[in-house]
């Protein structure tokens, strides 16, 4: 079955050159991860996104018309930061790789099955 690992993190922890260096620490782990991952044959896909205030939402209202916004469409102090497809036996075989996701203080990893049409 597959798994959308949806990585959310607050966008100001990696601020300033203190949070560059976070960063680029984080993404050495994200890289060992998906390694890890890939060579498990669990890797399906996975990327991660630019900040949110490159985001555009396209918002369809009742009625079908729709309207562009800047920015995601969650106000949210946390944000989507990227995500992992995998493929697994199951949910508790997700829930063991989402736990392995490095993250930031304050980050959350949301697990979602991916549906089959």
């Amino acid at each position: 079955m597959q798994y959308m690992l949806l990585i959310y993190e607050p966008e100001a922890a990696y601020e300033g050159e203190p949070g560059q260096a976070l960063l680029m620490e984080i993404v050495g782990k994200h890289m060992a991860l998906s390694g890890e991952l890939r060579e498990g044959g669990v890797l399906v896909g996975g990327d991660g996104l630019e900040p949110a205030s490159t985001a555009t939402t396209v918002a369809t209202d009742a009625t079908g018309k729709q309207t562009l916004h800047d920015g995601p469409y969650a106000e949210t102090r946390e944000t989507l930061g990227g995500y992992y497809l995998i493929q697994v036996e199951g949910l508790d075989a997700a829930l063991a790789v989402a736990r392995r996701i490095p993250v930031v203080p304050g980050g959350k990893v949301e697990v979602r099955p991916v549906s089959q049409y």
